[in-house]
């Protein structure tokens, strides 16, 4: 198990002298910000990267993330060339030497959360889902902006690409999915690149739009699509945990062979499937950090973890949830955790 770290390049203020100051850190996560999603990742931009983060004596592990286009979600007519140029990407890092390559099947938002900065009874702000908010509000007919969201696209974008997903069923979001890694899969494995899907956050549907990657049966479904090793999961404690028929130990001692990157925050479950994030230690939320360390030693797990969305402590300003310091007290809490299974 080998400690890894977000890193949001040139403009993250989490730079990366700091970064590896933390104990045992040595890998970066990081991806291309700026190539509009469904363009190629040039192999210079993907050079440059890299030798940036080697210059400081890290080395970049994952990529997280290589986005995919929602018109290869909604299994648009021009999907095709979308997914080729994601295969060209997938080459692309390769022949950079990178081999673990994050991804998600969320339609339109990415993580979502209606507060960034709730106060914990310690003084700390965290990230907070408020579901009962959730269900009253409607993106479509409201101006609300959410954390998470895309900002690149306008509202009338986001409205008409929110209609096109009511649309469909999770049955046609798993055929999307199953078309476009039926035509990535060879590529990642000719080329020997771990796919990890990321798990949907949170794991069930929001605003009337399929959701589909939530725990045991959609990896059960995931996997019998193509059992190759390269047809990964991104394995997200947070995610997961936010459902509590999610046996997190035994999901990664199930899986295992296709866990190829981990992310471990905790979250407290609260009453009527809300959730706040807090620290990592375990008895301050819902995950037990330390039984999912003991079921990645069990299973043998060599890769990477990178201690999730931290809150805000010690009056640091930043992005909400990407800042050094808490992040930094979860990668050693972490370290303890390894270092106490082995």
């Amino acid at each position: 198990m080998q400690l890894s770290f977000r890193w949001y390049g040139d403009t993250d203020p989490v730079t990366l002298d700091k970064i590896k100051q933390i104990p045992d850190m040595k890998n970066i996560v990081s991806a291309i910000y700026d190539v509009p999603v469904g363009e190629v990742w040039p192999k210079e931009r993907i050079d440059s990267l890299k030798a940036s983060i080697e210059k400081e004596g890290l080395s970049l592990a994952v990529i997280e993330s290589l986005p995919v286009h929602e018109s290869i979600k909604l299994g648009e007519a021009d999907r095709d060339a979308y997914i080729a140029n994601y295969k060209t990407s997938l080459k692309n890092l390769a022949e950079a030497g990178i081999k673990t390559v994050c991804y998600n099947f969320m339609p339109v938002f990415d993580w979502t959360r209606t507060d960034l900065e709730h106060e914990l009874e310690d003084g700390s702000t965290a990230l907070l889902y408020d579901h009962d908010f959730i269900k009253e509000i409607d993106p479509v007919t409201t101006n609300l902006n959410l954390p998470g969201w895309d900002e690149s696209y306008t509202k009338e974008e986001m409205a008409a690409l929110i209609e096109k997903y009511r649309q469909i069923t999770d049955e046609d979001l798993w055929n999307n999915l199953t078309y476009f890694l039926n035509e990535v899969l060879p590529v990642a494995i000719e080329h020997d690149v771990d796919l990890t899907i990321h798990p949907d956050d949170p794991p069930w549907s929001i605003f009337g739009i399929p959701r589909i990657i939530k725990g045991k049966e959609s990896y059960q479904r995931l996997i019998s699509i193509n059992n190759a090793k390269n047809n990964g999961i991104c394995f997200c404690t947070g995610s997961l945990g936010c459902l509590e028929e999610n046996d997190l130990p035994a999901l990664i001692r199930e899986f295992g062979d296709h866990i190829h990157f981990v992310h471990m925050r905790n979250i407290k479950r609260l009453e009527n499937s809300s959730f706040v994030e807090t620290a990592h230690l375990s008895k301050l939320g819902s995950v037990d950090m330390k039984e999912v360390v003991r079921a990645l030693k069990d299973i043998g797990y060599t890769g990477t973890i990178r201690p999730d969305h931290g809150r805000m402590i010690w009056g640091e300003t930043g992005k909400a949830g990407y800042g050094l310091f808490d992040r930094a007290l979860g990668a050693t809490y972490i370290n303890g955790l390894i270092e106490g299974v082995e």
